[in-house]
């Protein structure tokens, strides 16, 4: 069978460049690959053909020897005819394709190469942590312990004995896939599928860690220390990279999630980043005005009240509330007041407030006008 000439096969001239072939073999390689072409047998073969042809001209030695030889210099080379997965190829060429090309294109990961690296990673952890409003407004440094799954100290994680090691899978070859061809009227299907003997990893243990039992990882508590801004809420959290539940096998850690809950306050509710609170004062200084001391988020306050303050009446403290969490500044602290209303009196304190009921200032303005409307009415029947 005649050979074809490498620069016909990526369809690029002989004085191409570096570039011109890594772009022609990708293009090809795009093109011809068998899970983008399942009713065409001829693609794989086009596929490998491309393959070796770009593994020749990449290299400049080799391209030089063909150059000068043609076919009959190249010879102990790489055969490309040698791999039972498409994916093989690519794994020689990591550096044209990436890790993930294949699982962008086609909507999964595929594992070139004959040892699967990746290993099942570990789940995230959730934490609660209960916070303050006083916690809140100024942000607080906190050390929590999770009781998650660790890596076994004894065998670093990876769940083999010490002296012993992994041995390759017989099922799926080491790929750590198994797959799955079916043909129906609609035309040729290919399942992938992480293999169930090996969990995926395309690695068996040749004799499991007494301490995890294979596992690689096992129970236990780790301390960590988490910095929590000024101006959460209920409901926001924070990723501590790494420290949730160890792999299996030396997989990877997960995260451990802290989400923050907001406790009730007694003095204290919270609008956003505004904080409201009631105060009660007695009726002279409510009438005549003065200065109370209030309790904040960040200590006691002096509070001017002015005369003839009615219940119910709000003042706002500017910026006594909640810094905002990714914005200068900060809410307000909003004061509602009542006033007290004594249950038991002396005799010398009701007197005076009786003198004082006579007066129409002690009147609401309401009742002052109902008598006016009562007494013209008694005018008009006398």
């Amino acid at each position: 069978m005649t050979e074809r000439d490498y620069y016909e096969i990526l369809g690029v001239g002989k004085s191409a460049s570096a570039d011109e072939i890594k772009s022609a073999y990708r293009k090809m390689a795009m093109q011809y690959h068998p899970d983008r072409n399942p009713d065409d047998p001829s693609a794989e073969g086009k596929f490998k053909e491309a393959a070796e042809a770009y593994e020749v001209l990449s290299d400049q030695n080799k391209r030089a020897r063909y150059d000068q030889y043609g076919h009959a210099g190249m010879r102990g080379g790489q055969d490309y005819h040698q791999y039972s997965n498409i994916n093989d190829i690519f794994s020689a060429f990591g550096d044209i394709f990436g890790q993930s090309i294949f699982g962008d294109m086609f909507g999964q990961q595929q594992r070139g190469g004959r040892k699967r690296s990746q290993r099942e990673p570990g789940a995230d952890l959730r934490v609660r942590m209960p916070l303050s409003l006083e916690d809140i407004a100024t942000g607080v440094e906190r050390t929590i312990k999770l009781r998650h799954w660790k890596a076994c100290g004894t065998c670093n994680g990876s769940g083999a004995k010490e002296g012993s090691g992994f041995s390759t899978c017989t099922v799926c070859e080491g790929s750590g896939e198994i797959r799955q061809v079916s043909r129906s009227v609609f035309g040729q299907f290919i399942n992938i599928a992480p293999c169930t003997t090996c969990g995926g990893t395309g690695e068996i243990l040749k004799d499991r860690c007494d301490t995890c039992e294979g596992e690689g990882r096992v129970e236990g508590e780790t301390t960590v220390k988490v910095t929590i801004p000024a101006g959460v809420h209920t409901g926001n959290y924070l990723t501590v990279t790494g420290k949730g539940h160890a792999g299996r096998r030396g997989g990877e850690s997960g995260d451990a999630i802290v989400v923050i809950e907001q406790t009730e306050h007694e003095i204290f509710e919270r609008d956003e980043d505004d904080v409201y609170m009631d105060v009660v004062v007695d009726f002279p200084t409510a009438a005549l005005g003065g200065e109370v001391n209030v309790q904040t988020l960040f200590g006691e306050a002096s509070l001017k009240i002015e005369p003839g303050t009615q219940p119910g009446a709000v003042l706002r403290m500017k910026g006594k509330g909640i810094p905002h969490l990714n914005a200068r500044g900060s809410g307000d602290q909003l004061v509602r007041f009542n006033v007290h209303v004594p249950t038991k009196l002396s005799s010398k304190e009701k007197s005076v407030l009786k003198d004082l009921a006579t007066s129409d200032h002690f009147k609401p303005k309401d009742q002052r006008v109902e008598s006016h409307f009562f007494d013209k009415i008694k005018e008009a029947f006398s």
